[in-house]
């Protein structure tokens, strides 16, 4: 909790400092940016590094950012990030997380097993796992069940993606198994992998990928239970997806096979395409222009979107 507490306290002076140092024609811009990094910081209560699975003796932690007034069920987000399965951290993500904070929502900011600690299917696993402990611990953090989104960069927005897709039939739920129904609100996907098959041989091959399923025997069979284009089926949540049609590391390919099969069938879902937009790393109008539209997206299905924010 003290790790997060600084973070969001540096945040903030960092904040102040460049306000000071601003031009006096930017300076009131800067201080009113700090102002409400400051007010955001008192609003949310965070409990930090809570335990949702143990698993091959190691421990699957999540973040939770709980609004301190929340006297109601309240909106709720799951962020998980990137890394091509093999790194990355929720530490280093949470800057994700602002714009659904300065919503108001709550956020769960989830870590997972990554193939140094355990291959395919575990993060898939995990992620499940997670979604289950939000459930699950609902009523003492005022989680909104009806209003679940799950959103992730990525490697992060293909386990949204699975998070948000997979059936109880996949059997990928036995980690962590009970009586619960895992379902989520809509789905935020941010240049995710669709298609696992696709990343381990061939013209697509990304080195990440073949870490992630190794050496197994059955790593194509695997690999196709993992994908999310494997589970497109009628009655899936809302699905909008982010995507640069120049993703050097995400082929956009895999944004444009998903949304056809989610039109066939009957998914309601949006693809927002960042013309010649790269492996994230958006400009600043392109970023407000995803924002946007995700913020539209997710309040024609009755969720408040995130806050965007636009230059003068």
């Amino acid at each position: 909790m003290l790790k997060k507490s600084v973070c969001i306290a540096s945040v903030v002076a960092v904040l102040i400092l460049s306000s000071l140092a601003a031009p006096e024609s930017a300076s009131s811009q800067s201080v009113e940016a700090a102002a409400r990094a400051g007010d955001l910081s008192n609003r949310y209560r965070i409990v930090s590094n809570v335990t949702y699975l143990t698993a091959n003796n190691w421990d699957a932690k999540l973040d939770v950012y709980v609004p301190r007034e929340a006297g109601a069920p309240n909106p709720t987000l799951i962020y998980i990030h990137g890394g091509g399965w093999v790194g990355g951290s929720k530490e280093t993500s949470w800057l994700q997380l602002l714009p659904y904070l300065e919503a108001g929502w709550s956020v769960v900011n989830v870590e997972y097993r990554l193939a140094r600690v355990s291959l395919a299917p575990a993060a898939v696993e995990d992620c499940r796992c997670a979604l289950r402990w939000v459930i699950r611990n609902a009523k003492q953090y005022n989680f909104d069940t009806t209003k679940l989104v799950v959103t992730g960069h990525s490697a992060g927005g293909h386990l949204s993606l699975t998070t948000g897709m997979l059936p109880p039939s996949a059997g990928l739920d036995r980690e962590c198994p009970g009586s619960e129904e895992l379902k989520v609100a809509a789905i935020v996907n941010w240049f995710g992998i669709s298609d696992v098959v696709d990343l381990l041989d061939g013209a697509n091959t990304k080195d990440y990928a073949v870490a992630w399923l190794s050496s197994m025997p059955n790593r194509e069979e695997v690999a196709r239970r993992v994908s999310p284009l494997t589970y497109v089926r009628s009655g899936l949540p809302p699905i909008i997806t982010i995507h640069g049609d120049a993703d050097p590391v995400v082929p956009y390919t895999h944004a444009v096979r998903l949304q056809e099969a989610l039109n066939k069938a009957g998914v309601p879902n949006q693809l927002v395409t960042i013309p010649g937009g790269k492996h994230g790393g958006f400009s600043h109008d392109q970023t407000v222009r995803a924002f946007s539209a995700i913020r539209d997206f997710l309040s024609k299905h009755n969720l408040n979107g995130p806050s965007v924010e636009k230059k003068p």
